[in-house]
C-alpha cells in the first residue's frame, strides 16, 4: 500500500514551511536571549508569529531568519522577534486579591514606597498598581515598570485604552484616572497625566546580567511571567527579587506559579504573595 504523505507536509513551490529543526533553532534562540522556553507545542504559534515577518524580509525559510539572528547578537531583527515571541496577556486589576494586600502594605509603610512591575506589557497592571498606591498614598512616582518587548512599552506609555477596558473600575476610579475621548475617539479612553507621571517605564531583559534599578523596592509584581522560565532561571531570578526587596517587602506572583526553595529569604504569606524574611543568608 502506497504510504499518504500528510497534507501537511505536502507544500506548494514557496510555501513556508516551519520544520523540527527550525524550531529547534528558534528556540535555542529565544530561550538565549529571554529565557522563554518553547516546546513542540508551540510549533503553530510560533510558525503564526514570525511567518509574515519572514515573508517581510523576502525570506524563504525559517533558516534563513535563524541565520539572520545569529549574524550578529546586535542586529536589530533580535527586538523585532523578542517582540513577537513574548505574550501580554493583561487587564486591569487582574488577580483582584493582590490589590488589597498591597493597598494595606503601602499603608503600613508609606515612606518612599516602591514598587516594580516587571513585566508591564501594555500598561494595565502598572496602572492598577499606580490607581492603588494613589488612594491609600496620594500621589507621587511610585511604580517602575518595565518589559522586555519595545512596542508594548510603548502603547503602556501612551496611555490610551478602550473604554471597555475599563469598565471593572468603580465609576470614581473611571473619573478620576481616565480622559474619555472625544469625536471618533468616543470608544477610547486616555490615562491623565497625573497617574502616568506616577509611572517610570522602561525596557528591561530580567535575563540581563545588570538591571538599571538602584534602590530597593517594597514590592515587586512578577505575575504569570515565570511560567515562561524552566527552574534554573526562576530560582536564579527569584534570589535577585529577594535583594531587591526591603525587609519585609511582598513579591507577587500568577496564581498558578508556586515556588519552595527552602534556601531562599521569601515566606509565603498568602495566595501567591511571597515575603522576603530578614535574613537574606
Amino acid at each position: 500500500m502506497r504510504e499518504i504523505t500528510p497534507i501537511t507536509e505536502r507544500l506548494l513551490p514557496g510555501m513556508l514551511c516551519l520544520n523540527e529543526r527550525e524550531l529547534a533553532r528558534l528556540a535555542k534562540l529565544i530561550y538565549a536571549r529571554a529565557g522563554i522556553v518553547v516546546n513542540v507545542q508551540k510549533k503553530e504559534m510560533i510558525f503564526n508569529r514570525l511567518s509574515r515577518r519572514v515573508r517581510e524580509l523576502s525570506l524563504t525559510t525559517f533558516s534563513q531568519y535563524a541565520a539572520l539572528l545569529e549574524s550578529h547578537p546586535e542586529h536589530p531583527e533580535w527586538q523585532v522577534f523578542i517582540n513577537a515571541l513574548t505574550t501580554n496577556l493583561t487587564s486591569f486589576f487582574r488577580e483582584s486579591h493582590h490589590f488589597p494586600i498591597l493597598a494595606e502594605h503601602a499603608r503600613l509603610r508609606p515612606k518612599d514606597y516602591r514598587v516594580w512591575c516587571t513585566a508591564a506589557a501594555t500598561g494595565e497592571e502598572p496602572c492598577s498598581i499606580a490607581m492603588t498606591l494613589d488612594e491609600v498614598l496620594g500621589a507621587g512616582t511610585r511604580v517602575w515598570a518595565s518589559d522586555i518587548d519595545t512596542e508594548v512599552l510603548a502603547k503602556a506609555q501612551a496611555g490610551i485604552y478602550r473604554f471597555r477596558d475599563i469598565q471593572m473600575l468603580t465609576q470614581a476610579q473611571r473619573r478620576h484616572y481616565f480622559l474619555r475621548g472625544a469625536g471618533e475617539h468616543y470608544a477610547n479612553v486616555k490615562v491623565k497625566p497625573a497617574l502616568l507621571a506616577s509611572i517610570q517605564y522602561q525596557q528591561i531583559n530580567l535575563l540581563d546580567e545588570h538591571w538599571p534599578l538602584s534602590q530597593p523596592f517594597d514590592a515587586i509584581f512578577c505575575r504569570n511571567v515565570m511560567i515562561y522560565f524552566d527552574a534554573t532561571t526562576q530560582l536564579r531570578l527569584l534570589e535577585r527579587f529577594a535583594r531587591l526587596l526591603k525587609p519585609g517587602g511582598l513579591l507577587f506572583v500568577g496564581h498558578s506559579e508556586h515556588f519552595n526553595h527552602p534556601a531562599l529569604p521569601l515566606r509565603l504569606r498568602g495566595q501567591s504573595v511571597y515575603e522576603r524574611m530578614e535574613d537574606l543568608r
